[in-house]
């Protein structure tokens, strides 16, 4: 008999759909019954490297209420498991016309648990202390962003490094980081089998994106790193693993039924008896050109709508062509973000159809935030944060100039070496691209039919902080960068005086003065002369990597943080209104009174999440009119 090995995990969720992901030992026939009435669904298995899997439907969910689920395997129950006694676990659907959700975000979580004794250098865990307030009753988000970096590839625990040991010789590259998909799953068994944790997973839907940690640090940072790990003997089976893993536990759930129903590669897998050939010429394929698979993708909750953005393996990588998004990609994004925003935003932005693969295409199988497109909130997810401080945006800006070339092949050289050591990849460093996605958010606040908030959320840099930019024109959306991190990770002291000091005064002088040297702009100060800015770089994808010309973003400020510790954001959207809240994870002594948490059955510890911040983004108002007669919003 087949037996459970890893979740169940609740992925998507609409008014009367799900789907939940299983990793069984053996292959089975998977079948998720729900009590009362009559949902349920099966699946069978299919096979990768080894490993078995399957992607259940549930059908039949009544709009508005909260199921309790079982999962069975070839018949017999597996889930929940004998003897626990965490609560059923749930399938909570929204109901229609309530415009309420609450959206819960981070990322960077380093899952290893400590090896000898309670103690965790790290801290405690923000998902784990989250799990335990939900098992205690207490709220919950209805969806879960994970932002990146949900493994460390490139990073294993004390105990990870023991199986690897036991497989190879970990003199050998690449020494004690996984080496293929295989030990890929040591990772994600690692991640989600903290029982409270797997709880969580098993009862909250979830939205996932890679960031380089998920398959090597400073992943796709410039074309010369690309071409010197391709040159190694292992870099092939990494990268295969590393991608075929994210789209066996972390892509496909990122998926609604009829996008799953319309994907050939996963039809492919399906269909054989072993599916691992069938991914692995697809992962490579996509590895070898981006535009041959898309990993972004679009989730509708009522009149809030997200879109998550592939920021590491849709990049152009060319020195003189540098882009955090290639030209297609920046097509899908603006269709998928101006659609239902204004009779003079249709939605037919110029770029490819469904890619073959992925099923992620404009919004095939995904059901509408509302019936004429339109939307209350735009959540826009990239791992990496949009705005930076100041002083840390000028660095990247200038140091791109630098790599490009502008002062001479030495300061090249120097610019490459410094971009790797310091991370310096994120859309400042990509000027077009930044003023492609600057320009696209600009136009959407300022549309007809303007969302009420515009919130680009991200992770990666292991502080939390708010930001709000001040464009050149007149918009009527609030506009913010919302940055999370980690969940459970740290952060050296000095990097934290660093992050402090890119907000100062002193560190925005600091960007001016790099600006002048690379000859590329600086927020808060004018745009180069000789550089206008143009008016179609969005619709042309910022594919180009010359001068900086300035950005739609005039300036921006820091209106809350930074924040340091592990952490989670939530967002409580109500119609047109919002609400940001931050909490951090805290231990809780033996014996002391821990509102919300229970004893941590993974870790042997007991935690809480602190609120730190609970700010109004926008007061309630009602949605507004959505025909085209009605009349345009104000600026302010």
């Amino acid at each position: 008999m087949s037996r459970l090995r890893l979740g169940p995990l609740l992925r998507y969720v609409d008014e009367d759909t799900a789907t939940i992901w299983i990793e069984t030992d053996g292959p089975c026939e998977a079948e998720v019954r729900c009590d009362p009435g009559s949902a349920g669904g099966t699946a069978r298995t299919w096979q990768i490297a080894g490993h078995h899997y399957a992607l259940i439907t549930v059908v039949g969910l009544e709009p508005g209420t909260e199921t309790t689920y079982r999962l069975l395997l070839d018949g017999t129950e597996v889930w929940p498991a004998s003897g626990s006694s965490l609560p059923p676990s749930t399938i909570r659907t929204p109901a229609p016309g309530t415009g309420a959700v609450d959206v819960a975000f981070g990322s960077c979580r380093w899952a290893a648990r400590p090896s000898a004794s309670s103690h965790d250098p790290a801290g405690p865990d923000a998902l784990d202390a989250l799990a335990q307030r939900a098992i205690a009753g207490g709220e919950r988000p209805d969806v879960l962003l994970l932002l990146g970096d949900q493994v460390y590839a490139d990073e294993t625990s004390e105990n990870v490094r023991e199986q690897l040991a036991a497989r190879r010789d970990l003199s050998e590259p690449p020494w004690s980081q996984v080496a293929d998909f295989g030990e890929y799953t040591l990772l994600y068994d690692e991640s989600w089998t903290d029982p409270e944790v797997r709880w969580l997973l098993s009862t909250v839907p979830s939205c996932m994106i890679f960031d380089d940690h998920d398959v090597i640090d400073d992943w796709n940072t410039s074309e010369s790193w690309r071409s010197e790990m391709r040159a190694t003997g292992w870099w092939r089976a990494r990268i295969l693993g590393g991608l075929a893993s994210y789209w066996v536990y972390q892509h496909l759930g990122n998926l609604s039924p009829g996008e799953l129903a319309e994907d050939p590669v996963f039809a492919a897998v399906r269909a054989a008896e072993d599916g691992t050939d069938v991914l692995y010429e697809f992962v490579e394929r996509a590895d070898r050109d981006p535009d041959t698979a898309r990993w972004s993708y679009r989730r509708d909750f009522g009149r809030v709508r997200l879109l998550i953005v592939d920021t590491r393996a849709a990049r152009v990588l060319d020195e003189q062509q540098r882009a955090m998004l290639g030209k297609g990609e920046m097509a899908w994004l603006r269709e998928q973000v101006l659609t239902g925003t204004g009779p003079s935003h249709p939605g037919e932005a110029s770029g490819p159809g469904p890619r073959s693969g992925t099923g992620t295409a404009a919004s095939a199988g995904a059901p509408a935030a509302h019936r004429d497109g339109s939307y209350d909130h735009l959540l826009l997810g990239t791992s990496l944060p949009w705005l930076l401080p100041p002083a840390i945006h000028g660095t990247e800006a200038w140091n791109a100039a630098m790599c490009r070339g502008v002062r001479g092949e030495r300061w090249a050289r120097f610019g490459e070496r410094l971009r790797r050591a310091a991370d310096l990849e994120h859309w400042a460093a990509y000027p077009q691209s930044f003023e492609a996605l600057s320009e696209l958010l600009e136009e959407v606040a300022g549309a007809h039919e303007a969302p009420a908030t515009v919130c680009v959320l991200s992770g990666d840099v292991h502080h939390a902080y708010v930001s709000e930019p001040r464009f050149d024109r007149p918009v009527s959306s609030r506009v913010l960068q919302l940055t999370c991190s980690p969940m459970h990770n740290s952060i050296p002291t000095a990097m934290r005086a660093g992050f402090r000091f890119g907000w100062s005064r002193a560190g925005r002088a600091l960007g001016r003065v790099l600006a002048r040297h690379g000859r590329t702009w600086s927020p808060g100060t004018h745009r180069p002369a000789a550089n206008p800015r143009p008016g179609t770089a969005a619709a042309a994808g910022g594919a180009s990597g010359g001068t900086a010309p300035g950005s739609a973003v005039v300036d921006w400020k820091r209106s809350g943080g930074p924040w340091f510790g592990n952490q989670l954001m939530t967002l409580r959207l109500r119609g047109r209104s919002a609400e940001l809240t931050l909490e951090q994870a805290r231990a809780v002594p033996e014996g002391a009174d821990s509102p919300g948490g229970v004893p941590g059955a993974g870790r042997g510890l007991r935690s809480r999440l602190e609120q730190v911040l609970r700010r109004s983004l926008v007061e309630a108002r009602p949605s507004p009119p959505s025909s085209a007669n009605a009349p345009h919003p104000t600026g302010s």
